[in-house]
């Protein structure tokens, strides 16, 4: 039998891994692209979103959003392009050692086949964080893509999972 404090420490590891892909978007603001005469207008979001796993680094997602009778019923499926640029908002700390390459985000764009994703990577050589954010499609993906960094002080090394 497990001794209670390891699997407290589990349990606990176990909720901060869930919460990284429950990190909630808040919403900036919104650009219409596109009137529609009935259901909401085509348009282009901007959220707000925390790293889970840094504090002082939140990143910024653009994306576009159809409208319609389709998008305002959730049943369109929302363009593949994303940009991002990721930015140090407060001072940078890690409560616990990064991986290497970690999902930090993932949101539906489509009822069934299509995820917004945010991947963190470490670049410990130049001690930089790196936001990448794509779209997947369940059956064949999607190249469309975009790359953020966010250089963190020498005095403050990026600790990473061994």
């Amino acid at each position: 039998m497990k001794h209670p404090a390891t699997l407290r420490a589990g349990l606990a590891a176990l909720a901060l891994c869930s919460l990284a892909h429950a990190v909630a978007a808040e919403k900036i603001g919104t650009v219409d692209t596109a009137f529609q005469w009935i259901g909401r207008d085509h348009d282009i979001l901007v959220e707000a979103y925390d790293d889970p796993g840094v504090q002082g680094v939140t990143c910024y997602v653009s994306r576009a959003r159809t409208g319609g009778i389709k998008g305002t019923l959730g049943l369109a499926e929302d363009r593949a392009e994303a940009s991002i640029a990721c930015r140090q908002t407060g001072p940078i700390a890690f409560p616990q050692p990064l991986r290497k390459q970690e999902e930090v985000f993932s949101e539906r764009m489509s009822i069934l086949f299509k995820r917004l994703r945010i991947v963190r990577m470490v670049d410990p050589a130049r001690n930089v964080l790196v936001y990448l954010t794509y779209s997947e499609k369940l059956i064949d993906g999607s190249p469309q893509n975009s790359v953020t960094a966010v250089p963190v002080a020498r005095e403050t090394p990026i600790p990473v999972k061994p």
